[in-house]
């Protein structure tokens, strides 16, 4: 009731709007007949009268420019205005004023009012009027300049007003708009769009307002057919125009249709850069849209038009989405023909077999259980496309049927019963109570037989249940093909709606570490896929969900779950069941966030499918093309290093460089195996063996490749450096200039590292810092270079406009060759000079690291390690003024010390041992010898003896040539007679006393005590030599002796011959080398010490290393030979002497 009242009451409304509407109109309609008489008949006021008004030039240019913009709101005052004034003489400024007014729809009527007063009044009013309006429909005489948007709405409401101006009788003829309709229906306009537009709402606003014009039927009503009659138009003029309207609209039709095509083709072509690159340009993006928005505008205006011509509307072909589907099809496999000719999709034929060749369902498993119905072979050819009716659908049908014929039973049952009742009131209780009796039993019976077969039931889906898990419970242990597809055979056996759930759910759950499962678990959907579709389709859809929620989610945890997602949808997508435009959508979003997790997610991606897809000639551009984008990713984003490996892996996986095969280089059979003897064998047990391999070799050939294999020690294991260093040792006591070469090469290295600084070689030189660490600890060079390669990393480079390339201000790489080299060889700087000379390196090292600002954590730890072992009680300085006020204090004090020792007198051992330094190093000639067979003997433990000479070799300076070595005589010390002649005094009283002595203890000592050899013992042709070796007489088996006899007080000696082998003269033989070793370690030590207090005296920095205040450039390059030039060019030059463990040896060094 309550809706019949609101519909009544809303149709009320309705028809009270529509009378209202009429009413209005037919008032509209009166007033423009009143209006039109009083135009065809215009009682204009006679000059007397206008001379009565007002014809001030102010007063009627103030009116007149008020025609400029007419309004529905001031048009009574206008008009009362227009009334009051005189502008007989000022009808053409009025008249343009009208032309240029901006009319609106709703001020039409104000217009037409306006003008019709100014006709009424003036005669020359009308014709200009119309001349000024038709400018506006001249084409480039418009009167201002517009744009086009600005002139179409100046020319519709021009035509509006030319139109209801021709209503109320102002345009008498109708031949004035056959002009107008000729210029806006041709057909010349039709090529440019933005002019048909405008034509077409032009003549679509002149067909619905002038509806009698065009031959078209108009309201019915006494009023409207008075109205259109009192219009003056012709036959031929309404022919006119409908024959101009009826084929510019079969023109523009014509048009729509070719711009349809052409948006179809644009779109096609749209649809192929699509699917081959991913993505269309900005150019095609922004060309598809003003097409199609400009087809769009085309379709309205021309439905309109048709509308208000009460014709047809266009029918566009609606199969254009399909032929750019179908062509584009057509066109991926008309490319699939001859793309995998090319590069095949698989690599193998085992790969191609596993995703490709799935075993038939149907083969194996009867049609019923896959829920499909047997074919029946007995249907005609024309029935054999119907579907075949299902079984569940037949049950359904004949329940139905059942149902019917049941309920009409009970019906006609109920019918006899009520019959009955009325015969038989009586008997009616009690056949309800017999009724009511056997309803109790067949409910009984019902209810047993209903429990049976849901008992049934029950113990039927428990055995599918139990079957199930079972099975279920196999599927993790499925990892090769015979056995998911044995499993997936038996799964078709328990086929059911709630079985394909429960399957579903469980390979969406496969443990996120079992990454090996996820080609088999797909391998069951593909193969399942075939008759059972929603597996496929649920499985898909379950991981798009998840993996849009993980990637949403932007968190940094559970990266196992997200690899898993993503490496399923990967292994679906090569058996073609996640379409490829998922694959694309998931590795478009990881690109657009390119970052964290994202990168693991996008490369494990492409290493399931990148390579299938990127192979696959239906994607393989667009593919290219995202793989393009991943590359500029990693190039724009500073990724860490895992990152942009994990990146790198994945592209060149999908995308291998095109390249040809690797040319390996064929060596000779002796250098591969020198290299396998240096570099596979080696190792701390079996060094001394390759040691003498490696003497075995021929040494002219292949000692230079030697050279070259121990100068690649960054190829070998780091641990195994310090071996290498043995073996040089070991090679430099049967080839004195192998040792020299591979330290002059060393050094040449490292300078080529500081000089060239590329990260690429940063290995290298640590190698190269440890081999010369471990150089100096099998003493084949002096501290002396040491220092001063250390004072060359620091300083190289400094001063020059390079300096920037060389050591950058945030590059802390040189510290970490310092520290290499101290601490493989800095241990044994810890005495004498060496010591001191550490201590002021270490001083100028802080204030290296304190020039680099804020270093590293890795890096100053090394440091907190290094000075740890080497100096653990050395001030740490903070500040770059606190080490530099300690550096000047060191050079103050320094300078001082040397200062003071230059006015000292000296005695000459110390002149002498200055004068010449070779005298020390071939007293440590045969002890070094000595050291390394020992060295070599015992293996890893080098060093160990090293400690004896290093004083020596500390104190030895850079070698130098024989031409470059100066004496320096210094002055003899003055002695006081007084204290010489105290000095003998003394002297002589301690040898008489001890002259005492010795007659003492010779009387006390026993009578058979042996008598002491003299010295003199042997007697021969030739003197002994300083180091003990005697020379035989004339019988070379015997050896002539004195012997020291005493007859009563005199003694005398006899000569006598002893046989060699005689255990006397082995005695003293042996004797006399253990005490001539005594004395050459004596003599040594007392020169050493003698060297130490001169360097105390007069130490000094490197000759090289620059002062604090200077900018100097030096490179530490002076001095020795063994320091390189910074030139890499080769060749020989003047031989000079290096020093090695054994002494000095000539040898030819590096051109400066």
């Amino acid at each position: 009731m309550e809706h019949a009242e609101e519909e009544s009451r809303t149709n009320k409304q309705d028809d009270e709007e529509s009378i209202a509407r009429l009413e209005e109109l037919k008032r509209m309609i009166e007033v423009k007949m009143a209006l039109r008489q009083s135009n065809l008949n215009p009682n204009r006021p006679d000059s007397s009268f206008l001379r009565t008004l007002d014809s001030s030039i102010k007063r009627n240019t103030a009116v007149i420019r008020k025609l400029k913009q007419i309004s529905e709101d001031q048009k009574d005052a206008l008009i009362e205005d227009l009334k009051s004034v005189n502008l007989s003489k000022f009808v053409s400024e009025a008249v343009s004023y009208i032309c240029e007014a901006k009319l609106k729809t709703s001020d039409i009527q104000a217009a037409v009012q306006v003008c019709s007063l100014l006709h009424q009044r003036y005669k020359d009013f009308s014709p200009c009027l119309i001349q000024g309006l038709l400018k506006v429909f001249s084409p480039g005489k418009t009167g201002e300049e517009l744009d086009n948007s600005s002139r179409a709405i100046k020319r519709r409401s021009t035509l509006k007003l030319l139109m209801e101006l021709y209503f109320v009788g102002i345009v008498e003829d109708a031949t004035t708009f056959i002009n107008i309709i000729k210029d806006l229906t041709s057909t010349e306009y039709l090529k440019d769009r933005e002019a048909t537009q405008t034509n077409l709402s032009l003549l679509t606003s002149f067909a619905k307002q002038g509806r009698y014009l065009l031959g078209l039927p108009v309201p019915e009503g006494d009023v409207h057919e008075e109205f259109f009659k009192g219009l003056n138009v012709t036959a031929d003029q309404k022919k006119f125009f409908k024959k101009a309207f009826s084929s510019y609209h079969d023109a523009v039709v014509e048009l729509l249709h070719s711009e349809h095509h052409s948006l179809r083709l644009l779109e096609l072509e749209n649809a192929k850069v699509f699917n081959a690159r991913g993505e269309l340009s900005e150019d095609s993006t922004a060309s598809y849209e003003k097409q199609r928005k400009s087809y769009d505008q085309l379709l309205r205006n021309v439905s309109s038009l048709a509308e208000a011509l009460e014709m047809d509307p266009p029918v566009m072909p609606d199969d254009g989405p399909t032929r750019v589907t179908t062509v584009a099809d057509g066109s991926s496999h008309g490319q699939g023909k001859e793309a995998p000719a090319m590069e095949p999709v698989w690599d193998d034929e085992d790969t191609r077999a596993f995703y490709e060749s799935l075993p038939d369902l149907r083969a194996f498993v009867p049609a019923v259980l896959l829920g499909e119905a047997e074919p029946k072979t007995s249907d005609p050819e024309g029935k054999s496309n119907e579907r075949p009716e299902s079984p569940k659908e037949s049950d359904d049908t004949r329940a139905n049927a059942t149902s019917s014929s049941t309920s009409e039973h009970h019906q006609n049952g109920k019918a006899e019963e009520k019959g009955k009742e009325k015969e038989e009131r009586q008997k009616e209780k009690d056949r309800e109570k017999e009724k009511g009796k056997v309803t109790e039993k067949d409910k009984t019976k019902e209810k047993d037989t209903d429990r049976k077969g849901e008992i049934e039931k029950e113990k039927g889906r428990g055995a599918d249940n139990a079957s199930l898990d079972a099975l279920l419970q196999r599927l993790p242990s499925c990892v090769s093909r015979d056995l998911i597809d044995q499993l997936t055979v038996e799964f078709c056996y328990l086929n059911s709606k709630a079985t394909r759930k429960r399957l579903v759910r469980a390979l969406f759950g496969v443990p996120r570490t079992s990454l090996e499962l996820l080609p088999y678990y797909s391998r069951m959907v593909a193969t399942l896929a075939t008759c059972m579709r929603d597996v496929p389709a649920m499985l898909v859809n379950m991981l798009e969900e998840e993996f849009n929620f993980l990637i949403n989610k932007k968190d940094q945890i559970n990266i196992e779950t997200k690899i898993k997602n993503i490496r399923f949808i990967g292994e679906l997508c090569k058996f073609k069941i996640a379409p490829s435009g998922l694959v694309f959508t998931c590795f478009k979003q990881c690109l657009d966030d390119f970052t964290h997790h994202n990168i693991d997610v996008a490369c494990n991606l492409l290493e399931t499918c990148g390579r299938f897809l990127y192979r696959s000639p239906e994607t393989t551009v667009r593919m290219a093309n995202m793989l393009d984008v991943m590359m500029r990713l990693k190039i724009i984003k500073n990724l860490d290093p895992r990152h942009s490996t994990l990146v790198e892996n994945a592209y060149y996986l999908c995308k291998p460089p095109e390249k040809s095969a690797r040319v390996s280089k064929v060596r000779p059979p002796l250098h591969q195996y020198i290299k396998k003897l240096i570099f596979t064998d080696l190792d701390k047990n079996n060094a001394e063996y390759i040691l003498r391999q490696l003497r075995k070799m021929p040494w002219a050939d292949s000692e230079q490749y030697i050279l070259k294999c121990f100068l690649k020690v960054h190829k070998g294991k780091y641990s195994h450096i310090y071996l290498i260093a043995l073996l040089t040792a070991g090679l430099s006591r049967y080839h004195d200039d192998f040792a020299v070469a591979v330290v002059d090469e060393v050094l040449e290295e490292i300078r080529v590292g500081l000089e060239l600084n590329e990260f690429n070689m940063q290995q290298m030189r640590l190698a190269h810092m440890r081999f010369l660490g471990e150089l100096y600890n099998f003493e084949q060079l002096d501290s002396s270079i040491v220092f001063e390669t250390l004072y060359l990393i620091l300083i190289f480079g400094h001063g020059t406009p390079e300096q920037d390339v060389l050591d950058p201000p945030e590059d802390c790489f040189r510290i970490r060759m310092v520290i290499t080299l101290l601490r493989t060889c800095g241990h044994y700087f810890n005495r004498g000079s060496s010591k001191r000379k550490l201590d002021r390196f270490l001083l100028h090292f802080q204030r290296y690291i304190l020039s680099k600002g804020q270093v590293p954590f890795d890096i100053e730890f090394e440091i907190q390690d290094m000075l740890a072992e080497l100096r653990p009680k050395m001030t740490r300085y903070t500040s770059l003024d606190d080490i530099t006020t300690a550096l000047v204090e060191l050079e103050e004090k320094e300078r001082l010390a040397k200062n003071a020792a230059s006015g000292v007198e000296e005695n000459g051992t110390g002149h002498a041992r200055r004068a010449t330094p070779g005298e020390s190093d071939s007293c440590s000639d045969r002890s070094s010898i000595k050291e390394e067979d020992e060295l070599l003997s015992d293996g890893n433990d080098e060093g160990s003896d090293s400690e004896d000479g290093d004083d020596e070799d500390e104190d030895a300076g850079p070698a130098r040539s024989e031409e470059d070595e100066v004496a320096v005589r210094k002055k003899r010390a003055e002695v006081d007679p007084a204290e010489m002649e105290d000095f003998d005094r003394e002297l002589k009283a301690m040898m008489q006393e001890s002259l005492e002595s010795r007659k003492q203890e010779l009387r006390v000592r026993p009578a058979t005590l042996n008598m002491m050899i003299p010295m003199n013992l042997f007697e021969g042709g030739h003197r002994e030599s300083e180091s003990g070796e005697e020379t035989l007489d004339e019988e070379p088996d015997k050896v002539r002796v004195k012997v020291l006899v005493k007859k009563g007080n005199k003694q005398q000696t006899k000569q006598m011959y002893i046989p060699g082998e005689c255990s006397l003269v082995q005695g003293v033989k042996e004797k006399e080398a253990a005490e001539m070793e005594e004395k050459r370690d004596i003599k040594k030590k007392i020169l050493e010490y003698n060297e130490r207090e001169e360097d105390e005296g007069s130490a000094s920095l490197p000759t090289n290393w620059p002062s604090l205040g200077s900018g100097g450039n030096s490179a530490g390059s002076g001095g020795s030979g063994n320091i390189g030039s910074g030139s890499r060019s080769g060749g020989q030059g003047k031989p000079r002497s290096f020093y090695v463990a054994g002494g000095y040896h000539h040898g030819y060094g590096r051109r400066r």
